[in-house]
């Protein structure tokens, strides 16, 4: 996986780092990188060694979305397959948790990508923009479908129908980042909070990502049958017991992943 163009893929621990990287266009989104993080997402989704992933990007930006002067420039561009418009389902659905560090311009496909991640965190400086109905498109990658699970209908609807620029602060006053940090502390702090969940139980933590997945989906009785299931068969683990035993002897658990 050390091959891709677009994107970088790093592995440290239990955790995982995916980096838009073509800092030049502030990571503006082309086909080849689609392919890349489609193919590197799906096989981050089946590593079970891996229990948080960070997708950020390289340089000042996040993602703006689709790079603008590549798509109008004439030359011809490789097709997207209908499968990697998919990349907002593999960071939603994977059983890892998924954190963007947002560190600069976040808007269109971006801002789908980042809203399809479980959690958000930002520089106080990023810039937020759902932009499609500027360039009068009606968008894609999934925000429609994941940004009113996190803001609520009425305001994700604002933020598509009447875009705007808004900073970190103003993206954390409303709940789609848990927090902003002050740019000169944000990949120390974000890296810690990827860190902290790496550290957690596999099978717990696989576990309580499909619950929420399963939650969005279901009633609450068939959810709470299928809850309970899990709850029963993972306290049961030697993970749990482990954790059981550390904390009874005040040190820090040594997991198995069974």
């Amino acid at each position: 996986m050390s091959d891709y163009e677009a994107i970088k893929y790093e592995v440290s621990g239990n955790r995982a780092t995916v980096t838009m990287n073509r800092p030049d266009s502030l990571n503006g989104i082309n086909t080849p990188m689609m392919r890349e993080l489609h193919d590197c997402l799906s096989r981050v989704a089946e590593d079970d060694n891996i229990r948080a992933v960070l997708f950020t990007g390289a340089g000042k930006g996040f993602c703006p979305g689709v790079d603008l002067k590549a798509s109008t420039s004439g030359v011809k561009q490789e097709p997207s397959k209908k499968i990697y418009f998919h990349i907002s389902t593999l960071l939603h659905e994977m059983p890892k948790v998924t954190v963007a560090g947002i560190n600069g311009a976040c808007a269109g496909a971006g801002f789908g990508w980042a809203c399809a991640c479980d959690l958000r965190y930002a520089t106080a400086s990023a810039s937020f923009n759902s932009a499609f109905l500027g360039v009068a498109i009606s968008g894609d990658m999934g925000g429609p479908w994941t940004l009113p699970r996190i803001v609520g209908a009425s305001k994700a609807r604002e933020l598509y129908f009447l875009p705007e620029k808004f900073k970190g602060p103003d993206a954390e006053r409303i709940g789609l980042v848990s927090q902003s940090f002050a740019d000169d502390v944000f990949h120390d702090e974000v890296n810690a909070i990827v860190d902290r969940i790496a550290k957690s139980a596999p099978l717990a933590i696989g576990e309580m990502k499909k619950n929420f997945i399963n939650a969005e989906n279901m009633p609450l009785r068939d959810y709470i049958e299928l809850e309970t299931e899990r709850h029963s068969r993972v306290g049961a683990s030697e993970d749990s017991k482990e954790a059981f035993k550390a904390f009874v002897e005040k040190r820090d658990p040594v997991f198995q992943g069974r």
